[in-house]
């Protein structure tokens, strides 16, 4: 058995030229993995468009139907930094569709990793920092009321708070927010995860990666989650544009191997997607998303799930 990777070719939509959302990086991923011998043709499986009503259960049907129809006023649009088109309301569903579906080979088979999702800056009513429907809120939404799952825990280590995720699941005790994330940073205004631990501008490798062990440990043992959700946001890297603090490709690839080893061990089924990351060297880019791929395949083998 291999570790289970998704991807769809219609993660990558048209973005008018020179647009700052590197939207290629998708495709790109895939690309590399097959190059790299990372992953096998036959690893990837093909999510599909989820049901407008499982968007539902996240996002208020005026907002989904408005998206979706392309009738979402012009201050949406701005808030959410993504110009409409039908291929990217189709772009952005059938991603929704491939963390649902990661979600289920991760219960499955113990470990399983989408190639995008992590748009964890949408709210119920309204999308924002290039995020329009909320794929780890519907993933978690869609396996409780399939009865998969009851308690969630959400990991992000994406740079910026996960403040959709934070706000929609604030009154609910079956799903455990988690955010790692740069103090000083998009949104301007944070809500209030379970947990929150903001980090000062400019924290390095070892900094970072010894925080990360001193909440994540006990973390599980007070979850104890039927399943984790964990964004591998690539922009805490010091050369990401959106980013400010100084991770390294290695402290990155090292974060990936402590997060899944720590769950993976105490016997924990892990979701992951690979949430945002800005560089203007897109090759890099995507050698970071990599990361995450690479650790999961380790981790994979090593635990012989």
């Amino acid at each position: 058995m291999h570790l289970p990777i998704i991807y769809h070719p219609n993660y990558v939509a048209p973005l008018p030229e020179g647009h700052r959302f590197p939207m290629s990086k998708f495709s790109k991923l895939y690309e590399l993995l097959l190059k790299d011998g990372v992953a096998q043709a036959e690893q990837f499986h093909t999510p599909q468009l989820p049901p407008q009503d499982l968007i539902e259960l996240v996002h208020t049907p005026d907002y989904v139907r408005a998206y979706c129809e392309g009738t979402l006023d012009a201050k949406a649009q701005r808030r959410i930094g993504l110009p409409w088109s039908p291929a990217l309301v189709n772009r952005t569903c059938v991603a929704v569709g491939g963390t649902i579906l990661t979600a289920q080979m991760a219960l499955a088979q113990g470990l399983a990793c989408n190639t995008a999702g992590g748009t964890h800056h949408a709210f119920p009513s309204y999308g924002s920092g290039f995020c329009i429907f909320n794929d780890l809120a519907i993933a978690s939404r869609v396996l409780q009321k399939l009865g998969l799952v009851q308690k969630i825990l959400i990991v992000d280590l994406d740079v910026h708070q996960g403040d959709g995720t934070a706000f929609i699941f604030g009154d609910d005790a079956s799903v455990f927010t988690f955010s790692m994330h740069c103090e000083v940073n998009f949104p301007g205004t944070k809500q209030h995860s379970d947990l929150d631990i903001p980090l000062p501008v400019g924290m390095d490798d070892d900094a970072y990666l010894q925080t990360l062990a001193k909440y994540l440990p006990d973390l599980l043992s007070h979850v104890q989650p039927d399943l984790i959700f964990y964004d591998a946001g690539v922009d805490p890297h010091i050369c990401d544009r959106l980013g400010k603090l100084a991770l390294t490709d290695t402290g990155l690839f090292r974060r990936e191997m402590q997060v899944l080893t720590t769950c993976v061990s105490a016997g924990y089924p892990v979701a992951c997607v690979i949430g945002g990351g800005y560089a203007d060297d897109m090759q890099s880019l995507v050698w970071r998303h990599s990361l995450l791929h690479r650790a999961a395949s380790e981790v994979y083998r090593q635990y012989r799930l």
